[in-house]
């Protein structure tokens, strides 16, 4: 089987750079590639208004054989800090791996996606000291995708979030959330920069996408580890520009 399998992490530089859209593109083209995807989300949080959570989007876009929320909180905070206002119970770290392991049990493929970037606090171990998606990812043995913006910034957060896993000794590629339209200079250095460690680019607006255009689209964005078919950056961004 080629290309990733088993547990693999989907972390960001930062929130909202596209995490759960790039989620849904990995277990579309993965699904494509006849492998069983399950995607869990150990903490959701932003949950009084009712509005769906990050599975119920990547459910609606790829349709993965199995989508779990472990925690959800009600307000828009850290997942540590959301469960500490609310009153309730923070996610164990080992309650976390554990429900991995039993999707990785039935599936070829567990994306877990994390809330904002690599290092917030999502829950407590039972010394009661926070625990990170780096941790979980250490604890399962699993590589990350790092899910970057295009444009001016970018560089620092993902060189920071690469050493970051780098030195916890967790394999990781980077994956552009959002490729504008109309790519200016900065995002155009910036892809030359960040070649070497890229996985994957999606277009901006792909979340919007109809959900049998973007599952045939999919593929068209991720290398082969991912999945994908996308080959050549040349070729894709001649293509794109």
């Amino acid at each position: 089987m080629s290309g990733w399998a088993g547990s693999v992490l989907v972390t960001g530089t930062d929130t909202e750079v596209g995490k759960t859209v790039v989620t849904a593109a990995i277990a579309a083209a993965a699904q494509a590639a006849g492998l069983r995807v399950a995607v869990v989300k150990p903490g959701q949080t932003g949950t009084a208004g009712g509005e769906p959570g990050d599975v119920d989007a990547v459910n609606r876009l790829a349709a993965p054989l199995t989508g779990r929320t472990l925690a959800s909180y009600p307000d828009p905070l850290a997942p540590l800090a959301a469960a500490r206002v609310a009153d309730l119970p923070p996610l164990e770290l080992y309650a976390a791996v554990d429900a991995v392991r039993a999707e990785a049990d039935k599936h070829d493929l567990v994306l877990i996606e994390g809330a904002g970037g690599l290092l917030v606090p999502m829950g407590l171990r039972p010394s009661g000291e926070p625990w990170t998606m780096a941790d979980l990812a250490v604890s399962l043995g699993a590589p990350a995708v790092v899910v970057a913006r295009a444009g001016l910034g970018t560089l620092n957060h993902t060189a920071l979030t690469l050493e970051a896993l780098d030195r916890r000794a967790v394999p990781a590629g980077v994956v552009i959330g959002a490729w504008p339209a109309r790519p200016e200079l900065v995002h155009w250095t910036n892809l030359t920069d960040l070649v070497p460690n890229l996985l994957g680019a999606l277009p901006d607006g792909a979340g919007a996408m109809d959900p049998g255009v973007f599952r045939r689209s999919a593929p068209g964005w991720l290398t082969p580890a991912l999945h994908g078919v996308l080959d050549d950056w040349r070729v894709w961004a001649e293509e794109s520009g």
